[in-house]
């Protein structure tokens, strides 16, 4: 639905349809005055008033179109669009050629869920490249109404496209994820249906468990694509990544489960290196420093730009009184990501070790504004596959942290929307439902 934020703006959109001094021509000094008296009123946003003056104005003067399609306007910016559609019809029959009248018609249409009908005023709207606020109201509504119509691919396409064209517009963006998340539900209720035993739809429900928290039933998944494909890739890193996060949910320990998994991932493929870099830091946090650094640099071979590689291996470095060995690796992760604040604290580190009292204090500036910009905002994280290097101490004006094993699991269509909270819409049942029971439906084995 398209929120009442955006509603004002549509008011200067439609002031084409008529013009100010629509009563001027004819002498009647008494309807221009009230025509005027309900303009100013549509321009303020005060719409009861605007109601009052274009009602009066269509029992005076009921052969003007304009003022039909100016109340039509009203209702609609009062979300009375029971209202608006039979005055805008009116309009459109008075004045078939009154500017912009059948795209707002087609969305008070869409808001009533008259989705077929909506349908070609809304995509004449979108197709206006030269008035990008009326494509901008247009796309958001034609993308719901292709989703209400289940022509869900169609709603893609738009969705695409709104992105593109407002790249940074929080609307469209959210709007757009909607459209996303409910496309991938659909997708894994289609794999359901046509493989039900399949390994893929086994790997897509421990997904979802593991997304939800559910990890013993993540595991489960997990183990019964190994008894399908016993040699497919990537699955025993999966298992170790549910066993740690399981283990920091239930507070016990998994690690060498977790461990095992992990190292049995490199047996298969020794160029997993989101599997080398799991172990390297299991070995890391139990201070077996020189296996450490094995699987990092393992990990560093086959994936160079992995970040949290070259934190975990400047890390180790540090502990083992390497500072120098230290400092091209934090200088190569702050080259991929200048916003981690993990890596410039260990570049202080690294500086203080070294005795370069100056840049460790711009090190330390660095840390320091990186951290206060992340207390002033809730971002989401970044999706990782892999757990994230964090502080094991911090400098004496700073909060203390402890070392753990925060996990973070790509976003995959419910995954995002399990973050961001649980959205509701009258548009279809995979958008009406939580994210947590849509995945529930699309991926959970019957019994």
């Amino acid at each position: 639905m398209i929120t009442r934020a955006v509603r004002p703006a549509a008011a200067f959109l439609f002031f084409a349809l008529g013009s100010s001094r629509l009563y001027s021509q004819n002498g009647n000094a008494e309807l221009q005055r009230d025509y005027e008296i309900g303009e100013r009123a549509l321009s303020e946003h005060r719409y009861p008033d605007a109601e009052r003056a274009y009602e009066k104005l269509e029992q005076l003067s009921p052969g003007t179109a304009e003022v039909y399609g100016r109340l039509g306007l009203v209702y609609f910016q009062e979300r009375k669009f029971d209202k608006a559609v039979p005055a805008l019809r009116q309009a459109m029959k008075l004045k078939p050629s009154l500017p912009n009248t059948d795209v707002l018609l087609a969305m008070c249409l869409a808001e009533l869920g008259h989705y077929s009908e909506a349908l070609p005023g809304l995509e004449k709207g979108f197709r206006k490249p030269m008035d990008s606020v009326l494509r901008r109201l247009s796309g958001l509504q034609l993308q719901r109404a292709y989703t209400g119509l289940h022509r869900d691919r169609q709603a893609m396409e738009v969705a695409l496209e709104l992105n593109k064209l407002y790249p940074k517009d929080p609307e469209v963006l959210y709007e757009t994820s909607r459209i996303y998340a409910n496309f991938a539900y659909l997708t894994l209720v289609k794999l359901k249906q046509v493989a039900p035993d399949s390994v893929w739809r086994h790997e897509a429900a421990g997904e979802a468990y593991e997304s939800q928290g559910d990890y013993n039933l993540a595991l489960t998944e997990y183990r019964q694509v190994l008894k399908l494909a016993p040699d497919r890739p990537g699955i025993h890193f999966r298992l170790g990544r549910a066993l740690l996060r399981r283990g920091q949910k239930q507070n016990v320990d998994d690690t060498q489960q977790a461990l095992k998994e992990f190292e049995q991932e490199l047996e298969f493929d020794p160029t997993n290196a989101n599997a080398a870099y799991e172990v390297a830091e299991i070995y890391r946090k139990s201070g077996q420093l020189d296996k450490a650094q094995t699987f990092f640099d393992q990990a560093l071979k086959y994936y160079p730009d992995f970040e949290e590689a070259r934190l975990g291996i400047a890390a180790v470095l540090l502990a083992s009184g390497k500072p120098g060995g230290a400092l091209p690796e934090l200088q190569r992760a702050s080259a991929l990501n200048p916003n981690n604040e993990v890596t410039y604290y260990r570049l202080s580190q690294a500086y203080k070790a070294l005795g370069n009292v100056a840049d460790q204090e711009k090190a330390l500036a660095a840390f320091r504004r990186l951290r206060a910009e992340k207390a002033s905002r809730q971002d989401l994280l970044p999706p990782s596959e892999v757990t994230r290097q964090e502080l094991d101490s911090e400098p004496a004006r700073g909060a203390r942290t402890v070392d753990g094993c925060k996990m973070v699991h790509r976003r995959h269509g419910a995954v995002f929307w399990e973050r961001m909270g649980r959205g509701t819409d009258r548009l279809s049942i995979g958008m009406r439902r939580s994210a947590r029971s849509r995945w529930r439906r699309g991926c959970q084995s019957t019994s």
